[in-house]
């Protein structure tokens, strides 16, 4: 038997490939949005789905973020499953009215009698050396938002099974995609894609008894690089990879804590009102008796998104996280 060699793909290439898989194993699905079409996103997420699936499924939109959202609420109400493109994190916000008041409301206002099949795919996240408007790190304001889903992929594997998983799922979903790992690589094969798992099951990516890092999408390869650097001052890290926010895994997040009994929260998001501050509360009150330190966060400043130049500085880094770690150790000794 000849194996075949499988190449690395990019996180990009695995979230096209789950768009079009999904078009093709379901005809309700619809997407959507600014540039999507004929030019395949600003990204080049959709590149090819509209030669494929024809214009009516694959859908260039006017620039009203508000307009595409709304437009989207009523497809999803008749059945269809639509796939909103939002092109930055920032250009989401003229759409937040739609977002609260009807895309995370219309399930229960219906006492579940009319669910709202809808995916909103949002580029966040810095690291590309982005302006303002086009770095936000936002995930706090959906994870605030009774009624949404908030997933976000930080391996080539896990970019498309969690958004298969999305748009499969009866629920509205924000799917926050960190531009900086676009083009992240990994062996993947898209001739065997990842199996679709249910939402809401963080993962351990480091195993480790010092203390556990809790982080998510663009923040992982930090922490993971974190963890190596570590070694060198005789700390073994464990890593937590959430991927989903809401649901959010209290099992694997706590069963880890308890193990190592110190915790570091790392994201892109400002500090103050972050998310951050909830998942620590959260380990804070069901590990407190196994906490050896208080739960500590390494965030972005509080803040707007600084220059292009600057970002390196706001961004949570190597030195940063080990600093936390250390202050750990310290507490615990203290």
């Amino acid at each position: 038997m000849t194996t075949v060699a499988v190449k690395p793909a990019t996180m990009a290439q695995a979230l096209t490939r789950a768009l079009r898989d999904a078009m093709t194993d379901d005809p309700s699905v619809h997407v959507m949005g600014e540039d999507v079409g004929t030019l395949g996103g600003v990204f080049r997420i959709t590149d090819g789905l509209a030669k494929e699936f024809g214009e009516d499924r694959c859908t260039d939109t006017p620039l009203a973020e508000a307009g595409i959202l709304g437009t989207a609420v009523g497809m999803a109400m008749y059945g269809l499953r639509p796939v909103v493109e939002m092109q930055f994190d920032a250009f989401a916000y003229p759409a937040f009215e739609q977002l609260v008041s009807h895309v995370a409301k219309m399930r229960n206002r219906t006492r579940g009698r009319m669910p709202l099949p809808l995916t909103i795919r949002i580029p966040y996240g810095g690291g590309i050396g982005g302006v303002e408007h086009h770095s936000d790190a936002s995930e706090a304001y959906y994870m605030a938002t009774p009624g949404l889903h908030v997933v976000t992929p930080a391996t080539v594997a896990d970019a498309y099974g969690l958004l298969r998983a999305s748009i499969a799922s009866d629920d509205p979903v924000v799917f926050l995609e960190p531009k900086r790992l676009y083009w992240s690589k990994d062996t993947w094969n898209p001739e065997q894609p990842t199996a679709v798992e249910p939402i809401g099951r963080a993962v351990v990516r480091r195993s480790g008894r010092s203390a556990t890092l809790i982080t998510y999408g663009p923040s992982l390869p930090v922490c993971m690089e974190a963890a190596e650097a570590a070694q060198a001052e005789g700390w073994d890290l464990e890593v937590v990879d959430l991927r989903s926010l809401v649901p959010f895994d209290d099992e694997t997040v706590c069963a880890s804590v308890r193990r190592t009994g110190r915790a570091v929260v790392v994201h892109e998001s400002g500090g103050f009102g972050g998310p951050g501050g909830e998942i620590a509360a959260r380990v804070t009150e069901r590990c407190f008796h196994h906490l050896e330190a208080p739960v500590l966060r390494v965030a972005g400043f509080d803040l707007p998104y600084p220059p292009p130049m600057l970002e390196r500085h706001h961004l949570p880094g190597v030195d940063r996280i080990l600093d936390a770690v250390g202050r750990l150790q310290w507490e615990a000794e203290s």
